[in-house]
């Protein structure tokens, strides 16, 4: 099957959503920090849960598509969307329950000759956006870190939502999964179990 954001005429349908209430607060925020950072910044899925979301799944950083808009979406033509979404069907978590971002929010910056520098300057300026990201949402009852680069986020997204679950699972990239076949067991199992406690209230609230 064509991948929905692979398709102009689909991007254009999508783009026209932006400022659906539940999307309005998210694609100020993306347009914001577009502006600020001088960096190509992807917008959030309206297909998505949007602000209403109670689960959101950090991934790494935008997928290398060069289709206009930039959607951050299980449904780009890129390998590791399409096993997020095929892993999202197969634990039947409601797409209205969820929300997807990266840590590091932005394209990446053309290499200058020092790209582990570089990549190490870009995760610890993403993972500092996280605090006013997570402002704008009421209702997340759980945050999945995917990969080891989303995790090293985990003490900000805890220290600004506390009482709310992290989960850590897999990055969904081919090379991930096809390590073994347990690597899809466990990116399904922890999507299951973020189905799960999404039904609860987060401690203190």
């Amino acid at each position: 099957m064509t991948d929905a954001l692979a398709d102009p005429a689909a991007r254009s349908r999508r783009a026209r959503r932006l400022t659906a209430p539940h999307m309005t607060r998210l694609t100020g925020y993306a347009e914001a920090l577009a502006r600020r950072t001088q960096r190509a910044v992807p917008y959030f899925d309206p297909l998505d849960g949007g602000c209403n979301a109670r689960v959101m799944i950090l991934l790494q950083s935008p997928a290398r598509f060069d289709g206009r808009p930039r959607f951050v979406s299980r449904d780009n033509p890129v390998p590791a969307q399409r096993n997020l979404k095929r892993f999202l069907e197969a634990a039947e978590l409601a797409r209205q329950s969820t929300v997807l971002w990266n840590v590091v929010p932005w394209l990446a910056a053309p290499s200058d000759g020092s790209s582990p520098g570089l990549r190490s300057a870009e995760l610890a300026r993403g993972i500092a956006e996280l605090p006013s990201l997570l402002a704008l949402f009421d209702q997340l009852r759980v945050v999945v870190l995917a990969g080891r680069i989303a995790q090293r986020g985990a003490s900000v997204v805890r220290a600004a939502l506390p009482g709310c679950a992290i989960l850590n699972m897999s990055h969904p990239s081919p090379l991930a999964v096809c390590a073994s076949p347990a690597v899809a067991l466990g990116i399904v199992g922890t999507l299951e179990e973020a189905k799960r406690l999404s039904r609860e209230r987060c401690v203190g609230a």
